[in-house]
């Protein structure tokens, strides 16, 4: 076994032992010469931990240090582009370029840092680039399919990449799941679930094919056919807390609250914070009458509205949110909604909203500032996954823009990767606000799946421009469909405590 301490950080980074990993890391990268693979190493431990402002400190020294080394661009323009600096990440990669860098990988942070940078041409070509050096890389063909997808809405053309890339002899299982999601993004759901049965027939050893089946199947009504296909994948992976929380899913549908809230728990006792878990836990407290319900979903606690205020350079709320409406506008780049996300019949940005250079940007994360303070503070104590949490501080995890077309909105759902999470107001439906269904307004609570019996929305809040709502990541919210001729422009974003 090697005696090179980076070697055993790898190991533990693979191992998703990330503290260990990066307690070996620190001290080799703050050395005062440190080695080129100490920097990096070290950078993707921090990236692996979410903190990926730190890892850009030491990618930039990496490339000070090592200016002469075509991998040291390519690392940096890889966080660059994570963080949403995406001309800063093509002018990297294009050093990188120059020293040689000619690789399937670098061509695919390319044509993310393009796509990052606005430049959908370039993404489009330097995906082609990645796929003619690598046919096989299901990530890159996904990827590009989605980006082909949104811009286009053509889901013959986006399969088509997938289907070479398939025939080229990438792996079958996340190229057959990024497919079904295609088609369920173009509204072909039998499809989809069709495509996944037999997938999962053929497949039964890829467990996250096999719940992706089991979820059409639930999703078209098939309940006995859901439940065995969750059996199949808690008898190969009976501790897997995805796998137990499909289970908790299906027993819901078939009005096994009680079980469904054991499966639940048991996979909390495997992964405590993990958000799906903590939602389908309430929603089978709520569904058996167990007080667990009612802890989580304290609404005047933990649903907080807030209004911004004016930030420093605008004379009026009004003139602030226009410009911030002008500058999401012109970052809209794609027709269609993203195939993996909630939205439908709209548009989402797809890096992050604060590598934006952009002042009416960078002013908005500012100016929530202050109401994210008061409401983590406002939220009192608790031994509940949002309360027990609490730091004092925060970090936004990501940040994005959606816009809706009349007939659009979110899919009930929830945040798996934040801590707590929100809906900022730029433009609002006025008009469909005031209808009796509460037409584009939030709606908290209700699950998007079957359950036995309904749980229907609890809790609504009107969407005013300027205004803020945050609330638990693991809470169910979405938005009432409306049906005018107009527009909803939003910002939302993921905080987790530091």
């Amino acid at each position: 076994m090697s005696n090179d301490p980076l070697d055993r950080a790898k190991a533990l980074l693979d191992e998703g032992r990330l503290d260990e990993a990066l307690a070996i890391t620190t001290p080799l990268a703050d050395h005062p010469e440190p080695r080129h693979r100490a920097l990096a190493m070290h950078a993707t431990a921090l990236k692996a931990v979410g903190r990926r402002e730190e890892a850009l400190v030491f990618d930039q020294r990496a490339t000070m240090r090592f200016g002469h080394s075509g991998v040291a661009w390519h690392n940096l323009a890889a966080t660059l582009g994570d963080l949403g600096h995406g001309a800063e990440a093509v002018e990297a990669m294009n050093r990188g370029f120059k020293l040689g860098l000619d690789g399937a990988l670098s061509w695919g942070v390319m044509a993310r840092s393009k796509a990052a940078a606005g430049d959908l041409d370039g993404a489009e070509q330097a995906y082609l680039e990645a796929l003619k050096r690598a046919p096989q890389r299901a990530e890159t063909a996904a990827e590009y399919a989605d980006v082909v997808w949104m811009r286009r809405g053509d889901v013959n053309e986006a399969q088509a990449i997938l289907d070479r890339s398939a025939h080229a002899g990438g792996p079958p299982a996340p190229l057959l799941l990024t497919k079904a999601k295609l088609y369920e993004a173009a509204g072909e759901l039998d499809k989809a679930a069709e495509l996944l049965a037999l997938a999962a027939e053929r497949l039964p050893d890829e467990i996250a094919l096999v719940m992706a089946a089991g979820q059409a199947a639930l999703e078209r009504g098939r309940l006995d056919e859901a439940e065995r296909l969750a059996l199949v994948a808690e008898a190969r992976v009976p501790e897997s807390p995805g796998v137990l929380n499909q289970m908790a899913i299906v027993y819901l549908a078939q009005g096994k609250a009680d079980l469904a809230l054991e499966k639940a728990r048991k996979g909390l006792a495997f992964a405590p914070e993990n958000q799906s878990l903590w939602g389908w836990a309430a929603t089978a407290a709520r569904a058996v009458g167990d007080p667990l319900y009612k802890e989580l979903y304290d609404y005047d606690a933990m649903v907080g509205v807030h209004e911004i205020e004016t930030p420093a350079g605008w004379d009026s709320l009004e003139a602030y949110l226009a410009d911030l409406a002008k500058a999401l506008n012109a970052i809209h780049l794609y027709n269609e909604h993203p195939s993996s996300q909630s939205l439908r019949h709209g548009s989402q940005t797809t890096y992050r909203l604060t590598g934006s250079n952009d002042p009416a940007i960078k002013a908005f994360f500012k100016a929530v500032d202050k109401p994210i303070r008061q409401h983590i503070a406002g939220m009192g104590e608790g031994t509940d996954p949002a309360r027990s949490r609490r730091t004092g501080d925060y970090r936004i995890e990501g940040a994005w823009s959606v816009r809706l077309k009349p007939g659009g909105f979110h899919k009930d759902h929830f945040h798996p990767e934040g801590w707590l999470s929100s809906a900022f107001y730029v433009e609002t439906p006025d008009s469909a606000l005031d209808t009796d269904e509460k037409q584009g307004w939030i709606r908290f609570g209700q699950p998007p799946f079957k359950t036995d019996p309904e749980l229907p929305a609890e809790h609504f809040v009107r969407p005013k421009p300027g205004r803020l709502v945050l609330f638990p990541s693991y809470m169910w919210h979405g938005t009432v469909p409306f049906t005018t001729d107009e527009r909803r422009l939003t910002i939302a974003f993921d905080a987790v405590p530091v």
